[in-house]
């Protein structure tokens, strides 16, 4: 089979997009060929503006179930492969939605919520991000993972600090992931894990999404597709074959004032990082390019087989085990 026909035929799954939600997204997420990705519904927002930006991503779905689909299961995903559309997982990049009601938890799991990152960038009653004093998982924390793991939601460490990753790691009973980071051992930078963390995840049983935000590459916004290729492969000389998959952080379509918001402590405070300008690497541009990362793959040398797992096979297997199926 060629690169194209394997592309093709592979359960392609991105672990992390935050791009604008409209058709546009989604016709070009059929481009790509993709089977299904994590999308994200909540960054800064409480309860309730979460569920208002579900309500409005069940409305768009509605809107186009020529192209896309919910998932909720495993088998959705399957089902989405097979129907040519891709499946939309929901998910969160911040635990803050949940507030303090640990009931909240199974309303968003009964919602169609399927992974949520513990923190984003900051401290929240779960425990701390990556970019501030790292006090560890909260008591309260310690219940929220018991719970997401009772329900079946995934445990996400992308944005969170070391330790606090550290112990959600070790007390959650079900695997957890960076579902979107990138290795420090190319690029120092307080979003990028060390080859000791991206060890520990997956030593104990974790999972590693990697991202190809150009900011966290190691040649920045000249970074081209193979630059994102290097990045797997590093991350996967460390982890190995079977717990790593994609996770790119798409966030096309989004202007000036999103990343505004994205880079203030609860949207609007002080400020946190500045990107500068964000132009995600040449060959991958935009969710319809995807293509080219199976074809990359293969001509770096990676095999057929591994090329299918870190496509998505691998992601597949991970959340049928979180979602308890």
């Amino acid at each position: 089979m060629n690169a194209k026909e394997i592309h093709d035929s592979a359960v392609v799954i991105d672990g992390l997009i935050i791009a604008k939600w409209n058709r546009h997204l989604f016709e070009d997420m059929r481009r790509g060929g993709l089977t299904a990705a994590n999308c994200t519904v909540s960054v800064w927002e409480g309860f309730q503006a979460t569920v208002d930006n579900i309500v409005m991503v069940n409305r768009l779905m509605a809107e186009s179930t020529d192209l896309v689909m919910p998932v909720r299961t495993t088998a959705d995903i399957a089902a989405a492969k097979e129907a040519n559309k891709t499946g939309i997982i929901l998910g969160f990049q911040n635990a803050h939605a949940f507030e303090d009601k640990l009931g909240y938890v199974e309303i968003f799991k009964r919602l169609g919520v399927g992974i949520v990152q513990m923190c984003y960038n900051t401290q929240n009653l779960v425990g701390t991000g990556c970019y501030e004093r790292d006090g560890g998982l909260s008591g309260f924390g310690r219940e929220v993972v018991a719970e997401m793991n009772r329900v079946g939601i995934m445990c996400d460490l992308s944005h969170v600090g070391a330790k606090t990753s550290e112990e959600v790691i070790l007390e959650s009973k079900k695997p957890v992931c960076y579902s979107h980071c990138l290795p420090s051992g190319l690029k120092e930078h307080p979003r990028n894990k060390s080859d000791a963390e991206l060890k520990f995840i997956a030593d104990h049983g974790g999972f590693v999404g990697v991202t190809m935000f150009a900011p966290f590459l190691k040649k920045g916004i000249d970074s081209t597709i193979d630059d994102y290729a290097e990045a797997i492969e590093y991350v996967m000389d460390i982890v190995g074959e079977d717990a790593i998959g994609i996770g790119t952080d798409f966030t096309q379509g989004h202007d000036k004032d999103f990343f505004e918001w994205l880079t203030h402590d609860k949207g609007y405070a002080r400020r946190l990082t500045n990107f500068g300008k964000i132009v995600n690497p040449l060959g991958i541009r935009t969710v319809g390019e995807f293509p080219n990362l199976t074809e990359t793959l293969l001509k770096r040398g990676m095999s057929e087989r591994v090329v299918r797992k870190v496509m998505g096979e691998n992601w597949v297997r991970v959340l049928r085990d979180v979602w308890g199926e």
